[in-house]
């Protein structure tokens, strides 16, 4: 039987690669996107790729996607918005509500995947996307760092407690990856500021490039797959080196 998966923001980027890879394998795959623009793709897989549009932050979206995957056996909480901000420019209320949208799609993803799994009584596996920005914070992105941090605690604390139900939760931290995001940041740049970006990124991620969505799809195929069945509560590092370099003004050059 062909399974079944669901990927949120899987129109473009990260989420299309790891879309792209499961059906490779001859999944099925639902997308949930908030913005239909650009998933004309999607009609070449007519009947193998399910789109569901709408906030996977609303319950009533994530419950079609699950009812859409029909035999759902892996979910990927993608979906993400990077806004920036500072604490001391903007109420609390504001503060904890930039907070939440990325923090309520994960925790809607995860609900509707574990109640899924657990009616039709059959293993699961999650993975949520997280970022190296929920252990090294980017000055003026408060809001996102802290939401990925929750990310990652809620992957450790839905893994302790649904694993006994042969569902897995693992996180994947990403680096800088290219995607069009970058792609238009880049873009934006003069000849001295797009040098500046390349030799941050040589410094920051040992690899000396930005990632591939494509290393991250492979790396979301791995943990859906049963290739990581002994793989729970675990945050894996996708960013070519970057968590474990520690840069230091008297480190020596090479």
């Amino acid at each position: 039987m062909t399974s079944s998966f669901v990927v949120t923001g899987g129109g473009r980027g990260v989420g299309r690669a790891i879309v792209e890879r499961l059906l490779e394998d001859d999944a099925r795959v639902v997308v949930v996107e908030f913005d239909e623009r650009g998933l004309d793709w999607t009609a070449e897989h007519a009947g193998r790729v399910v789109v569901v549009a709408g906030d996977a932050a609303d319950e009533t979206v994530v419950a079609q996607a699950v009812e859409a995957a029909g035999d759902l056996r892996g979910w990927v909480n993608n979906a993400a918005t990077f806004p920036g901000g500072w604490l001391h420019e903007m109420p609390a209320s504001e503060a904890a509500a930039l907070i939440a949208r990325n923090v309520d799609p994960v925790v809607a993803g995860c609900s509707a995947a574990i109640n899924a799994f657990l009616a039709a009584g059959v293993p699961g596996s999650i993975v949520n996307v997280s970022s190296h920005q929920a252990q090294r914070a980017v000055r003026g992105a408060f809001a996102y760092a802290t939401a990925k941090a929750a990310v990652e605690g809620l992957t450790r604390a839905l893994a302790v407690d649904y694993g006994r139900h042969s569902v897995r939760v693992n996180a994947l931290a990403l680096g800088s990856i290219g995607t069009e995001r970058s792609d238009v940041h880049l873009a934006a740049l003069d000849p001295a500021g797009r040098d500046g970006f390349d030799r941050e990124i040589r410094l920051l991620q040992p690899l000396g490039r930005m990632g591939r969505t494509s290393e991250v799809a492979e790396a979301a195929a791995f943990l859906l797959s049963d290739r990581s069945s002994f793989i729970n509560g675990a945050i894996i590092p996708v960013d070519g080196g970057r968590s474990a370099v520690g840069r230091d003004p008297e480190e020596i050059q090479g």
